[in-house]
């Protein structure tokens, strides 16, 4: 296995590398993103931004984030974008001017139908049954969480 030697003689072979493996998977699915998301006028990010609300609506952008993992900074445009396409709207709260709450418009609401073509779409381009896909996704988030651990505990020499 080239993964494996490359943990084992720490090879700098780019054909070892599962960072690039991986760096490689994501821009090919990123990239048959693009093309299914086009006729919705979305990029990647703004689908993501749209998965979370169709999954709850009305959130504060602080938990859009979190579940995201998008800090404010990369958040922001993504929202006022999807607000000037009247998608969403943004509401400062009265109580706190820090507080915005994001919720879906009808156009917003009504967006989904047509977006749930996209999922079967990405499944038959990865060529993988929903079992093997389940488990790729456990991997990816066991990898993700192991990785963001690490990087939080490590101190260079």
């Amino acid at each position: 296995m080239a993964s494996q030697h490359a943990e084992e003689t720490g090879s700098l072979l780019l054909d070892d590398q599962l960072c690039f493996g991986l760096y490689s998977a994501s821009r090919a699915v990123t990239a048959l993103y693009r093309v299914l998301l086009e006729p919705l006028d979305l990029t990647y990010p703004q689908y993501l931004v749209m998965l979370s609300l169709w999954q709850q609506d009305e959130q504060q952008v602080k938990e859009l984030g979190a579940a995201l993992n998008l800090d404010s900074g990369t958040l922001s445009p993504l929202l006022k974008r999807l607000e000037k396409a009247g998608l969403i709207t943004r509401e400062r709260q009265a109580d706190d001017e820090r507080s915005v709450r994001i919720r879906l418009t009808g156009e917003g609401v009504a967006l989904r139908a047509k977006a749930e073509a996209i999922p079967p779409h990405i499944g038959a381009a990865m060529g993988f049954d929903n079992a093997e896909l389940g488990r790729m996704r456990a991997a990816m988030d066991q990898l993700t969480a192991s990785v963001n651990q690490y990087r939080e505990s490590y101190r260079p020499s």
